[in-house]
């Protein structure tokens, strides 16, 4: 049995509509989902489990806004060292089980000055120092050798979100994300050359599924949660640190709650 089979097999019929990639500390929106159903990842045949700090590692269907969703709750890593093909599995899957819409979510540093801790980024572009996950045989019953990038993450879902803020109060900023391998925290030479080469925020995931969602003609919105300001003037006894920006991001957690919800209704 495939994980596509063995997911949908659980799912009693319901067929998502949305689907949604929890980041680190980001588990939370997973709470609000109704009707749920609970799959472990250990639980589905040839899927890797997670082991990145914050994420859960279950796949959570039910409806969120109204609408048929299934979430991650946790994603899978490159730095975990798993390939590409494993860390985007779950996005194929959700293509078989008949997605329409993919939502992803990340915990990430403010490389932009005007960003503090708590902020929420729309992301509107990427740049990406990761392996690119379509490297290989093209499969051709998802998409086109050759993927159009212009517009990674859709235009319509980004206007609208900035629409529903504005009248729930919340505000959003946007920019581009940049993602390298990891796992470790980036050197502040390295973050001033990010914001010099364009990049708002940077952190160590989504450009994958998003890549593989776009394979497949899924339209995309992403948002950034900014956990820790990404800068290259810190103080002498500054130190990054992974709980930290856990607990960052759960404190952001229900504002993105709030918007991912009313997006999602507004489908």
């Amino acid at each position: 049995m495939t994980a596509a089979d063995y997911v949908a097999s659980r799912l009693d019929g319901h067929k998502p509509m949305v689907g949604i990639v929890l980041g680190s500390g980001l588990g939370k929106l997973a709470e609000k989902i109704e009707d749920k159903i609970v799959i472990p990842y250990k639980e589905i045949p040839g899927f890797p489990v997670s082991t990145a700090i914050g994420h859960k590692g279950n796949f959570i269907a039910g409806y969120l806004g109204g609408k048929p969703v299934i979430a991650m709750q946790g994603r899978f890593h490159y730095y975990e060292g798993y390939t590409m093909e494993l860390v985007t599995l779950p996005i194929r899957v959700m293509k078989v089980l008949g997605i329409q819409y993919l939502f992803v979510s990340n915990a990430a540093g403010g490389v932009n000055f005007d960003f503090k801790v708590g902020d929420l980024m729309v992301i509107t572009d990427h740049i990406s120092h990761l392996p690119n996950p379509l490297i290989g045989p093209n499969m051709p019953e998802f998409g086109p050798r050759f993927p159009d990038m212009t517009r990674p993450y859709d235009l319509d879902l980004r206007k609208k979100a900035f629409e529903i803020a504005a009248d729930l109060g919340i505000t959003l900023k946007q920019g581009v994300y940049f993602a390298g391998t990891g796992p470790s925290y980036e050197t502040p030479a390295e973050y001033k050359y990010f914001r010099l080469i364009g990049g708002d925020a940077v952190g160590m995931s989504t450009i994958p599924e998003v890549i593989v969602a776009r394979h497949s003609d899924i339209p995309v919105f992403g948002m950034s949660v900014i956990t820790n300001e990404a800068h290259d003037d810190y103080a002498e006894d500054y130190v990054n640190d992974g709980d930290d920006v856990v607990v960052a991001a759960d404190a952001a957690a229900d504002r993105m709650t709030t918007l991912f919800t009313e997006l999602i209704a507004s489908l």
